[in-house]
């Protein structure tokens, strides 16, 4: 009844049981089985940085900036994390190019969002400024007008019954919440109700809210 105590009991889910695996076993080969399972060291830091990327990158894209922001709340050190990022930008894990590209085209048929708009919103995910401009490039001033129209055209129907002065602000000021510039806004309204019927002389002096 000694050999009992010539061993210590393993943790709890640190090795098979059963009369297959016995103490010496568990001693001599399975050690590091016993130790990967929560008995040894904590991971190094770099082993903690790949796996918080992989899985924030598993949830959707995410630019280097994003990725980078995690990795110092959850205290991983600079030089580890810069390491991480720029291996997983080299094997394409990270791209902040096709993020933005993915980005433009996603918001803007989505939501409709115009250029200045998107520009904004890339720049809070800390895209940089010349990566910005080539994904925001893909929109041009013909699409940007295009799109306005009918963000235009879907919201008219609602503002039927308004009189004027609030049909043309609750039309602009959609159009200008959503990043279109002024004189944009003032054109495709200016059509929109003219289209049916309406005279907007007050137009020409409304500057929609920002």
């Amino acid at each position: 009844m000694t050999r009992r105590s010539e061993y210590p009991l393993p943790e709890a889910g640190g090795g098979r049981q059963g009369p297959a695996s016995g103490p010496g076993d568990r001693t001599r080969g399975g050690a590091s089985s016993s130790s990967r399972a929560g008995d040894g060291p904590p991971p190094r830091p770099e082993e903690q940085a790949r796996a918080i990327c992989l899985r924030l990158l598993t949830g959707s894209p995410r630019t280097r900036k994003q990725l980078a922001d995690a990795l110092a709340k959850k205290g991983i050190p600079a030089e580890v994390a810069e390491e991480v990022l720029s291996r997983f930008e080299e094997v394409g894990l990270i791209d902040d190019s096709a993020f933005a590209g993915a980005w433009v085209e996603s918001r803007h048929r989505g939501r409709g969002l115009a250029r200045r708009a998107l520009t904004q919103e890339l720049r809070t995910k800390g895209v940089a400024s010349a990566v910005i401009d080539e994904a925001v490039g893909q929109l041009d001033a013909e699409q940007e007008e295009r799109t306005a129209r009918e963000l235009v055209e879907r919201k008219l129907r609602s503002t039927r019954g308004l009189d004027r002065d609030k049909r043309l602000r609750r039309l602009a000021g959609m159009l200008a919440r959503k990043g279109y510039p002024e004189g944009l806004a003032l054109r495709v309204v200016r059509r929109a109700l003219e289209e049916e019927g309406e005279e907007p002389e007050l137009l020409d002096s409304y500057l929609p809210d920002a």
